[in-house]
């Protein structure tokens, strides 16, 4: 028993002898190596103020400067983009159908991740900062040349009258700039272009052509209250089936986009009443033609106050749509409406009726009336009930002013 203990401790007396030859060979050696090493390098030397410094050639590393990559990159993609756009011109003077790129989920994901509520936010403060007088003159003057502004129609042409940029915006114009046609009985209720309109099919509205939109997820889920201008919701039916209140009639629905040098004001397009306004927090993502035609559901996706009544054939809605740096939408009679507010998440929707028990109408709204403002351009969206033989007077990219005729029976 005593003989193995030795043995042991001799064994493990070896070991440790090893374990410290081994290590003062590496302490001796590794520097060594280390040092032979950077000998072998090519040396290249520059000055300090403090000392020479010996460092390795920077070849590789000047291969791969941001700049020129950042420079290569971008221009690569402008140029692709523009032969895109070229080639989409001459497609459609051949009269050929574009067909439409979608984004990815991914895409759109990565885009509602930025910010842009809280830049839009921003940004309307910075629009409510009163200009110097010296200074109004060139900012609106640059304004009006990069948009295409015409001044002549605004109620005051005097650009040092303007404050500010969100008064600019939101100039009044002259009261026989737009004339409201009487001969129809839809009227634009806004300057734009027309992105889209028709009729509703299988619940699917066109944003643009070829790109739609959920009925449903636009206006939002039915409710079972007597505030709503549209009966209770049954199972066997379809959300556009319920909206339809009269037999024979159908659904239509017309697109209008306000551009940055549009007048921001919104009219009423009929005679109808109000009777419920459901506002939906959301992405503030642009919703110019472009954007329109490259994500599904954009008008879903971003932040809207969808005006719901009646008018003498059932259904009318009218919705107004945000967007990138138009985080405040107006409506006139509304006091309690706070848009892009960080109170209220997105996804979520809150409702509002005009129908009380002293008011059991609601609003009612003449034709040609004010009714509510951005603060730049943005997006309408008219869905109502009409008979079979509504027309619409319109062409698809159309400009068209307030006042102008939509369509008529």
């Amino acid at each position: 028993m005593a003989a193995s203990v030795g043995h042991r401790c001799l064994w493990l007396l070896h070991g440790v002898a090893l374990w410290r030859s081994s290590l003062l060979h590496c302490e001796n050696t590794a520097p060594s190596y280390f040092l032979q090493s950077l000998q072998k390098l090519p040396r290249r030397a520059f000055r300090t103020d403090a000392r020479k410094v010996h460092t390795a050639p920077a070849r590789t590393f000047s291969l791969l400067r941001p700049l020129p990559i950042l420079l290569a990159t971008g221009g690569g993609y402008t140029g692709y983009r523009q032969y895109e756009k070229y080639r989409e011109r001459e497609m459609e003077k051949l009269g050929l159908e574009i067909p439409p790129k979608l984004a990815g989920h991914w895409e759109v994901a990565l885009y509602k991740s930025v910010p842009t509520r809280l830049l839009s936010r921003a940004w309307g403060r910075l629009n409510q900062v009163e200009l110097p007088y010296w200074l109004r003159g060139p900012v609106y003057s640059l304004y009006i040349w990069t948009f295409g502004v015409n001044m002549k129609e605004a109620a005051v042409e005097d650009l040092y009258h303007y404050r500010n940029l969100s008064e600019f915006f939101r100039r009044k114009l002259k009261p026989q700039a737009r004339p409201v046609c009487g001969l129809h009985s839809v009227i634009s209720p806004s300057d734009g272009k027309i992105l889209n309109f028709g009729q509703v099919k299988n619940c699917e509205v066109e944003q643009v052509k070829g790109v739609t939109y959920s009925l449903e997820s636009f206006l939002g889920p039915r409710t079972c209250t007597e505030d709503l201008p549209f009966p209770a919701a049954t199972s066997c039916d379809s959300f556009k089936n319920q909206l339809v209140t009269r037999e024979g009639n159908e659904l239509y629905h017309c697109v209008i986009y306000l551009a940055p040098g549009d007048y921001h004001c919104f009219h009423s397009p009929t005679d109808w009443t109000i009777s419920h306004r459901r506002h939906f927090p959301g992405s503030l993502m642009s919703v110019n033609p472009g954007m329109a035609r490259w994500i599904k559901e954009l008008f879903c996706h971003n932040e809207r106050v969808v005006l719901t009544g009646d008018w003498k054939h059932g259904f009318f809605s009218l919705t107004a749509v945000g967007a990138t740096n138009v985080g405040s939408i107006r409506i006139y009679f509304d006091q309690d409406l706070h848009t892009n507010s960080p109170r209220y998440s997105k996804g979520s929707y809150n409702d509002f009726s005009f129908v009380t028990h002293a008011n059991k109408e609601g609003i009612p709204m003449r034709k040609g009336e004010h009714l509510g403002e951005f603060n730049l351009g943005s997006t309408i969206v008219l869905i109502f009930e009409a008979p079979k033989d509504f027309n619409f007077q319109l062409k698809a990219g159309q400009k068209i002013h307030f006042g102008e005729a939509l369509g008529s029976l």
